[in-house]
C-alpha cells in the first residue's frame, strides 16, 4: 500500500493523462468526433489528447472555460463568468483525429452520432451514486443542455471528468429538486447521465492499481487536496508511484 497527497491541479493533470488513454477516446479519435467542452479540468484533458495527436500548437489552456469559480476578491459576473471573455478559444472539436480550431459544441452538436464522445466537466460528484451534476447559469441550460440532445437523442457518449475536490454526499436528485425549485435563487443544478471519471479512475486505468480516497484538505497551496491510498501488485503500486510523481508538482491553475 502506498499513500499520496494530490492537489487539485495535479488531479486535473492526472485525469487528463488517463482520459487520453481511454479506450473509447482512442477509438473516436481514429474515426469519429470528440468534443471537449471548455472548463478548467477539461483544459488538461484537451492538452493531453492534443499532445497524443501532436496538435498542441494552436491550443492554450488558460482561457479554456466559460463559467469559473474564483475567491471573493476576484471579480466574476453574477453567473460565475469571467468579466473578460474576449480570449475564449472555443471548445476543442476533434474530427477524425484533426483539431477543428474555433468551433464550439453548438456548431457541431446536430451532426454528432453514436460512437462520438462529448466531454463535459462537473461541479459536484457523488462517489457512492457514481453520478455528477453541473451548476447552470444559462436560462437555456448552456453547453450541457445542448449536449444532452445528442446524448439522449442519438446515444452519443458523455464522459464527465471531475476532480475529487468536488465530492458531495447528499442525493444528487434531491439536491436538484431544492436548487431548481420555483423561488430559489442562484445557479440551477443539473444531474447528468454520463460516465464520471475522477483521479481514482485515472489511477486504475493507467496502472491497474486501486485507489481510495481516505482524507483531504491542506493549506498554503494544498487547499482542496486529496489523500489517496493505492493498493495493487508491487509492479502496479510502483507504476502508480511513478505516475503520481510525474504530476505532483503541477502548478496551480492560473489565467
Amino acid at each position: 500500500m502506498k499513500q499520496f497527497v494530490v492537489t487539485p491541479a495535479a488531479g486535473k493533470r492526472l485525469i487528463g493523462k488517463a482520459i487520453a488513454k481511454h479506450a473509447a477516446i482512442i477509438k473516436a479519435l481514429k474515426k469519429g468526433t470528440v468534443v471537449i467542452i471548455a472548463g478548467t479540468t477539461n483544459g488538461y484533458v484537451a492538452e493531453e489528447i492534443l499532445k497524443e495527436l501532436v496538435q498542441t500548437k494552436d491550443f492554450k489552456r488558460n482561457r479554456f472555460y466559460r463559467g469559473i469559480i474564483l475567491p471573493p476578491n476576484r471579480p466574476t459576473t453574477s453567473t460565475g463568468r469571467s468579466p473578460d471573455e474576449s480570449k475564449f478559444p472555443g471548445d476543442v472539436v476533434i474530427r477524425n483525429g484533426k483539431y477543428q480550431k474555433g468551433k464550439t459544441i453548438f456548431d457541431v452538436v446536430d451532426g454528432l452520432r453514436e460512437g462520438d464522445i462529448i466531454l463535459k466537466g462537473a461541479n459536484a460528484v457523488n462517489l457512492v451514486q457514481r453520478r455528477a451534476a453541473i451548476l447552470i447559469g444559462d436560462p437555456k441550460a448552456g453547453t450541457i443542455g445542448a449536449s444532452l440532445l445528442a446524448v439522449v437523442g442519438r446515444r452519443v457518449k458523455l464522459l464527465v471528468p471531475v476532480g475529487l475536490e468536488k465530492r458531495i454526499y447528499e442525493n444528487i436528485d434531491e439536491l436538484a429538486a431544492k436548487m431548481n425549485a420555483p423561488g430559489a435563487q442562484g445557479p440551477r443544478f443539473m444531474p447528468v447521465p454520463g460516465e464520471i471519471f475522477t483521479e481514482l479512475d485515472a489511477v486504475t486505468l493507467l496502472t491497474g492499481a486501486t485507489a481510495s480516497l481516505v482524507a483531504g484538505g491542506g493549506v498554503s497551496g494544498a487547499e482542496g487536496s486529496t489523500w489517496l491510498v493505492i493498493n495493487g501488485k508491487p509492479a502496479q503500486e510502483k507504476n502508480a508511484e511513478d505516475l503520481i510523481k510525474s504530476v505532483i508538482n503541477e502548478p496551480a491553475f492560473n489565467f
